[in-house]
């Protein structure tokens, strides 16, 4: 069913399955770029209720009209995400956004071991954010200090992951799925568990499949959505 003008102000929650290579920013720029033109427009409140990052794919709450002062509760859901972990490497963001700085050994690493080490990260766990972040000290975002080679502690944080599970094993490839709380960076656990297996890890695919009840399944592409609003 078209959505009309007044639909979009009165509020929409949009289900938007985030690119490779997007900011979250650029997805709600896009929609509301075409939203304006759409109904030719000046201006429309849309926002996106959680980052992905670039790098990440999935599942992207958006926003629009009076809907975006309830963007707090979508955000405070828990998340589901899969991906893969690649074994015996680490790089500074902890992801594919810079380049392998040091590699281990994986000679030791069994199944049984990867499977076992899951358990160490169940539960409410103590977790230092990437120093590539959006988190902000005094004033700055830290992925822009990073960025300069400015070094800056970060403190630790409580996070909650409910489930982890490793779901296939291809040395150094290790897919995953884990169920976590608001805040929870899965660069970190990639990070931490390398540690934990007494070795090195990073993150090489993210996808980020579930907030709260709503599911990458209900969700439309980019280009789905535009074709729908002009329909």
């Amino acid at each position: 069913m078209t959505k009309t003008l007044e639909d979009y102000k009165n509020g929409q929650v949009l289900l938007i399955d985030k690119p490779l290579e997007w900011t979250s920013f650029q997805v709600v720029n896009k929609l509301r770029w075409h939203i304006k033109q759409q109904f030719n427009i000046k201006k429309i409140k849309v926002g996106h209720a959680g980052t992905l990052d670039p790098l990440a794919t999935g599942l992207l709450i958006i926003c629009t009209g009076k809907q975006t002062k309830n963007i707090h509760e979508y955000q405070g859901q828990i998340k589901e995400y899969t991906g893969t972990f690649t074994i015996g490497a680490t790089t500074p963001s902890y992801d594919l956004e810079t380049e392998v700085n040091e590699i281990f050994s994986t000679e030791h690493i069994t199944e049984d071991l990867l499977h076992k080490t899951t358990k160490q990260f169940l539960g409410k766990i103590q977790q230092k954010p990437p120093i590539f972040s959006a988190i902000k000290k005094d004033g700055k975002r830290l992925y822009e200090l990073a960025r300069k080679g400015e070094t800056t502690e970060i403190k630790a944080r409580e996070v909650e992951i409910t489930e982890f599970e490793i779901t296939k094993i291809d040395l150094p490839k290790v897919d995953f799925r884990i169920v976590c709380s608001k805040g929870t960076y899965i660069r970190s656990i990639a990070y931490d568990y390398g540690i934990a297996l007494n070795s090195g890890a990073h993150l090489s695919t993210l996808r980020r499949t579930k907030i709260g009840d709503f599911s990458t399944e209900n969700a439309q592409s980019i280009e789905g959505f535009i074709a729908q609003l002009s329909e």
